[in-house]
């Protein structure tokens, strides 16, 4: 009898079959779909979908991306974001990260997958991008290999590394300008102290 259970037992199991494996809906089944160019049942295609960059500017975004996605899983979270515009100089607030995120994640997971990075370059290139939001500034001071955009392209480039230079200084010299500011007060205060003191001295005299 234990014999014909376990032939049922052995029976059951082929004819359900092997186990299920991640659904599209799992971290796993996502990243497959989207998370990386190609792969699982929606095949994405960078050089198909963004026909307005050459080859050797998707694969350097690619390269961007990958340097940056420290988990491996083919996207690019909140705290990897914050690193990456921190590398870049650009270092922005919890909420200015968060509104980056959001401005191109279009499947709204909280994350940039690798079509959403793309969709950064080409918002910028389009002229979409507000000058002072954080998704402009990733865009402006990523390193691109401008021999592939020709002297147009390699003169925005550098035009826009030199603006960020210039942004930097008049940053620092506004700083410099407040603490020279901040100082000369306290010599002031320092000097109207010693005025009243001498004063008081007078009196006592």
């Amino acid at each position: 009898m234990a014999a014909a259970a376990a032939a049922e037992e052995l029976s059951g199991r082929r004819g359900r079959g092997a186990e299920p494996g991640p659904g599209p809906g799992s971290p796993a089944g996502r990243a497959g779909l989207e998370g990386s160019p190609g792969g699982g049942r929606r095949v994405f295609s960078p050089a198909g979908e963004f026909r307005e960059f050459s080859r050797r500017q998707l694969r350097d975004m690619e390269r961007l991306f990958r340097q940056y996605d420290a988990g491996k899983d083919g996207f690019i979270d909140l705290m990897e974001l914050k690193l990456m515009m921190e590398k870049l100089g650009a270092p922005q607030t919890h909420l200015g990260l968060k509104n980056m995120i959001k401005e191109v994640d279009e499947d709204l997971d909280s994350k940039l997958s690798f079509r959403e990075f793309l969709l950064i370059f080409r918002k910028a290139a389009a002229g979409e991008l507000q000058e002072d939001s954080g998704l402009h500034a990733l865009a402006r001071l990523s390193e691109i290999d401008v021999s592939t955009e020709g002297v147009k392209g390699a003169k925005s480039f550098f035009e826009a590394k030199v603006q960020a230079i210039n942004e930097s200084s008049r940053f620092e010299e506004e700083i410099k300008a407040e603490q020279e500011e901040k100082k000369k007060q306290a010599e002031e205060l320092k000097q109207r102290k010693a005025a009243f003191k001498e004063l008081q001295s007078t009196f006592k005299q």
